[in-house]
């Protein structure tokens, strides 16, 4: 149950799902193990994640598929069916069904949390269960390694204070991604902390395998980023102004010139097109991991600009057609 002080038995877990398979029976035992509170939300599976579920005794609550699914409105119904069953819990802890949660991390995070009251958010190493599998998989594990200490923003898989989510009403609905660190810019907006430990919280099993699912998955990134800051992309916030700049001048500036070149002076404006193989050395030479690491990482950062591109100009053809946020799936 947690640390021996009995901080981890204030704690509820929130877990979110889709057709995870096996994962999910990995994610749901390592919840229960720790604490007695577990709510399973499922969105729409059409595997047996519900029946594993209602196998293992959880709380189960499938969200109503008249509605769109999306990760924040599943934690949200969630966070709901936890307040519920016990009104007095002081932390929640959100996990994706593709996670497992790593044996004493609920009692270190609310542990941590009793310990500083101006702290909302307290999140430990996240790290890829089988990096070797795939490069997808090695990205998601770069991805995950952040420095410890005061952050700005969450992922999905973090612990959070009742009283801070609830002042702020939870998660965003309307977002399709990036829905953690929005949530982050209004709880430090409302004098909330958020804070980075070097314990480990979680294992994360992508199980990516295919270019396809990872283009769609930097698709999505680049939605969050323009919708991001489209919400808080004002002084002094500037939440994801700088990732959309990045994004615009990669993924369509430079093409744009380059071509305008070749049309002005001929085949000599196609060498603008050598930037991106300069980019992609300075990025590995500035990487801190293995060589192949280094340079796989560095070579993805610079082709994911282009589906990045995409999923921005999908976040403005929406909005100005008033149609609303489609989810993007990429497994």
């Amino acid at each position: 149950m947690g640390n021996s002080d009995g901080t981890a038995s204030h704690t509820g877990v929130v877990v979110i799902g889709r057709n995870e398979g096996d994962r999910l029976r990995r994610c749901l035992v390592s919840g229960v193990r720790e604490v007695p509170l577990v709510v399973y939300v499922d969105s729409g599976s059409v595997d047996d994640s519900v029946k594993l579920a209602r196998s293992l005794g959880l709380e189960i609550l499938e969200l109503d598929a008249r509605m769109p699914f999306s990760a924040a409105r599943a934690r949200n119904e969630g966070f709901g069916r936890l307040r519920e069953l016990d009104p007095n819990l002081d932390y929640v802890q959100f996990v994706d069904g593709d996670c497992e949660l790593c044996g004493g991390w609920l009692g270190s995070g609310a542990t941590f949390l009793s310990n500083h009251a101006d702290i909302a958010v307290v999140s430990g190493r996240l790290r890829e269960k089988n990096p070797e599998s795939s490069i997808y998989n090695t990205l998601c594990d770069i991805e995950w390694e952040r420095p410890v200490g005061e952050t700005d923003a969450c992922g999905g898989i973090a612990m959070m204070r009742v009283s801070a989510f609830q002042q702020v009403q939870g998660f965003r609905v309307d977002l399709i991604a990036g829905e953690e660190p929005e949530l982050c810019v209004r709880l430090r907006a409302a004098g909330w902390r958020v804070w980075r430990l070097s314990d480990k919280m979680a294992l994360h099993d992508s199980a990516m395998s295919h270019f396809r699912q990872w283009w769609k998955r930097m698709q999505r990134g680049g939605y969050a980023f323009a919708q991001g800051a489209d919400l808080h992309g004002a002084p002094p916030e500037r939440h994801f102004v700088r990732e959309s700049r990045s994004v615009w001048f990669w993924g369509l500036g430079i093409p744009i010139v380059a071509l305008a070149c070749t049309l002005l002076i001929g085949p000599f404006g196609l060498v603008i097109f050598a930037v991106y193989p300069l980019q992609v050395v300075r990025l590995a030479l500035r990487g801190t991991r293995s060589a192949r690491e280094n340079w796989g990482h560095a070579l993805f950062l610079v082709i994911g600009k282009f589906p990045e591109m995409l999923g921005q100009v999908e976040f403005f053809f929406r909005r100005g057609f008033g149609r609303k946020a489609r989810l993007i799936e990429y497994k």
